[in-house]
């Protein structure tokens, strides 16, 4: 007698089920990407906003089509002068030494997993005021040589922080960076102090970082570098989630130190470019990163820090510009009283959470 046979569709039936996809869970996987364009979005948009505030208002105002008439050529008695010799270059000057620092800081926070590891932290700023100086009070030299040697210093001192740090990186590099850019601090004082009165007036205001008096040549120089550097990053930055999680996660993961040590370089490079056309403007590059961070919930991007610091400029240069009635301060002082109480914050806020970094 045969056993009996079970129906195929009550077999079919009681087989488990594949699982399916929660709905919730897709959509976790969709509020990141979300936010992060909403995010952009906004701060494209206070970007511009910035920007307009900065060129049509304040004392000598400017309505849009008059700002357009002059822009596309039209000579209006005084307000051209104002806007083409005076606003106009100041605000595309902030645009772009915001974008240099705010992407250098973000991507030297990146790379060493560190909110403390900005180029006003580590040294390549000072390294890079330190050559101007150099070249400015030593050598007599003036604009495009001064800007010159800033790069190269920064470079040069970059080379140096790294060398000495060695491979380990992280807080390392910062330490060894805190005390080069000491050093650096000393080097200026010593040069400031053999100099006379005049020379010494025109570093201070080179050193503390202002926007006043750059000319055209200098900003189309800049402009040209950033069209040069950014594209770079953009596309080197395709290896730093694999850098953000460790030296030998990413090199198992095919992503080596040589790949570290160029976007170094190119970070190293926005700074320099940005130091040479407007200063070591403080804190800018410091305060982009982690106010970009916070804005996108927790994730690195360099989009967003290069957008947070043309903002930060743009404003600081306007309050430099109207705080004080009928004085123009360099931009530095702004950031500089901003930054100061940030950095405490933060570091602050880390022994509280017992975070490091």
């Amino acid at each position: 007698m045969s056993a009996p046979t079970m129906p195929v569709a009550t077999a079919r039936a009681e087989q488990p089920e594949p699982p399916k996809v929660r709905p919730d869970l897709r959509t976790a996987t969709r509020r990141p990407r979300r936010r992060r364009r909403l995010v952009l979005v906004g701060l494209a948009l206070a970007l511009v906003a910035a920007f307009a505030v900065r060129v049509l208002l304040g004392d000598y105002t400017f309505t849009i089509p008059d700002f357009f008439r002059i822009l596309f050529g039209e000579q209006i008695p005084v307000s051209t002068f104002i806007l083409m010799e005076t606003k106009l270059p100041r605000a595309v000057l902030a645009v772009l030494v915001g974008l240099a620092f705010g992407a250098a800081g973000s991507l030297f926070q990146m790379l060493l997993r560190n909110p403390l590891a900005s180029p006003d932290i580590v040294g390549v700023s000072l390294g890079a005021s330190a050559a101007g100086i150099f070249a400015l009070l030593t050598l007599g030299l003036r604009d495009g040589a001064v800007s010159l040697f800033a790069v190269i210093g920064a470079v040069l001192i970059s080379g140096v922080v790294r060398w000495v740090a060695g491979t380990t990186g992280g807080y390392r590099l910062v330490l060894v960076g805190v005390g080069v850019a000491a050093a650096m601090v000393s080097v200026v004082q010593y040069l400031l102090a053999r100099s006379n009165t005049w020379d010494v007036q025109l570093a201070l205001r080179w050193l503390v970082g202002s926007l006043n008096n750059v000319p055209w040549s200098t900003i189309g120089l800049l402009a040209v570098a950033l069209l040069v550097l950014l594209p770079t990053l953009a596309v080197m930055a395709r290896s730093l989630e694999a850098l953000e999680l460790g030296a030998d996660a990413a090199a198992g993961l095919g992503t080596g130190r040589h790949r570290t040590d160029a976007l170094l370089l190119v970070g190293v490079l926005l700074t320099a470019v940005g130091v040479a056309a407007a200063g070591p403007v403080a804190f800018v590059a410091f305060m982009a990163g982690p106010i970009a961070r916070a804005l996108m919930g927790g994730r690195h991007s360099l989009l967003a820090g290069a957008l947070v610091g043309a903002v930060l400029m743009l404003l600081a240069d306007h309050t430099a510009a109207y705080l004080v009635p009928d004085v123009v301060l360099p931009v530095g002082i702004v950031t500089g009283a901003v930054g100061g109480p940030f950095l405490l914050w933060l570091l602050a806020r880390g022994a509280a959470t017992g975070r490091t970094g």
